[in-house]
């Protein structure tokens, strides 16, 4: 057992050790940012599913360091000024469709989508060319320099093919559509105008009243667990797909431009890749739900699955290229942007179209016959 005296000398060089290190310092904690951010989705849209995997991402990538409270449509502007709320610094951030800032700049829905892909291409072609092809880079020249908006965008979903729609009856041919008051938005809007449709353009939140007082006699929105989500079976019972005339296109996370350039860089980066990581497993979702919720539009709420016959295809590509022709005149930026498009359309489309069997063989190789969703034809 040592001595007192031994102890004392223990002690006494280690408080000088300890006095030669100076004072010990606390770990200081990382400071956090917190940001408002409103979507242009009402709380039960499937489409919400998408913001809300975003922020869980960033919240743990970040390890908190982020924290985002993300509200519905409607909680402090309406759906359609979320982009607006953003440049102006009401919410910090938002997420919504591009395709809805088509009445600010026209480009802007070649960023939410365009009828045949464009040029053929699908939503893994599209994302080729946003990450890049230089998509992305325009879409933020778009917003901030042809717009002025004082916004930084990253891509949070690659969109896939949306149903042409929810209708009264059967449609049989393209000439059933004329004079229907039809909801559409983004360029669909304009091409199905030059169809010989009324279109009405109204939030997602809007639609089922709008059928119900008769606004519209018919409407698109997304797919069917987002449509399923907003009670559109309760309104109309035959649902037409696929749908040529939006395929393609991205949803988006808008952040305000100073709340962007305050953040580390390390955050910056995990913004970023939350995003790109979102845009993947919200696809996943979606394939996942929406075979699962077109099974029980079927069977539970009686939604007859109809074919949308080739003819409609045709007139809605035809009807595009007039409104796509005539966009390109009058503006150089929507110009600038669907040359752009057709340059890596024109690289990738026939690539895939040579090298990547034609998904119907093997599909039809297994599964031809079966037919769960009681599709009929027109």
């Amino acid at each position: 057992m040592p001595n007192v005296r031994s102890v004392i000398t223990i002690v006494t060089s280690f408080l000088f050790v300890a006095a030669l290190a100076g004072p010990a310092v606390a770990q200081a904690p990382a400071a956090k940012t917190q940001w408002k951010m409103q979507s242009s989705w009402p709380a039960t849209d499937f489409h919400q599913v998408n913001p809300k995997g975003l922020v869980e991402k960033i919240t743990e990538m970040t390890g908190g360091r982020l924290q985002v409270d993300l509200q519905p449509a409607g909680t402090v502007v309406p759906a359609f000024e979320v982009l607006d709320a953003v440049n102006r610094g009401i919410i910090d951030a938002g997420h919504s469709w591009p395709g809805f800032w088509t009445g600010k700049h026209p480009a802007a829905t070649l960023f939410g989508s365009a009828p045949g892909g464009p040029y053929g291409m699908n939503s893994e072609d599209y994302l080729g060319w946003i990450y890049l092809g230089g998509g992305l880079e325009l879409y933020n020249e778009l917003l901030q320099k042809e717009m002025k908006m004082n916004v930084v965008v990253f891509p949070t979903f690659g969109e896939t093919p949306e149903p042409q729609g929810w209708f009264r009856k059967a449609i049989k041919s393209p000439a059933d559509l004329k004079g229907l008051k039809f909801r559409a938005t983004g360029i669909a809007a304009e091409v199905f105008k030059e169809m010989g449709m009324a279109v009405v353009s109204i939030p997602p939140g809007e639609i089922v009243p709008g059928l119900e007082r008769g606004v519209v006699d018919a409407a698109e929105f997304s797919d069917p667990s987002a449509d399923m989500a907003i009670g559109l079976h309760q309104v109309r019972k035959f649902y037409h797909m696929p749908g040529i005339h939006q395929p393609t296109g991205i949803m988006e996370l808008q952040i305000n431009k100073a709340k962007w350039d305050a953040l580390p860089a390390d955050v910056k980066s995990i913004v970023k890749y939350a995003a790109m990581a979102e845009a993947l497993h919200y696809t996943l979702k979606m394939l996942d739900r929406n075979s699962q919720d077109l099974v029980t539009l079927v069977t539970k709420h009686g939604v007859t699955v109809v074919e949308t016959p080739r003819e409609v295809f045709d007139e809605i590509l035809k009807a595009w290229d007039k409104v796509a022709e005539r966009k390109a005149k009058e503006n150089p930026f929507f110009a600038k942007v669907l040359e752009s498009q057709k340059a890596w359309a024109q690289r990738v489309v026939p690539y895939r179209r040579c090298c990547h069997p034609p998904y119907e063989f093997a599909a039809d190789y297994y599964w031809k016959g079966v037919n769960p969703y009681k599709i009929v034809k027109p």
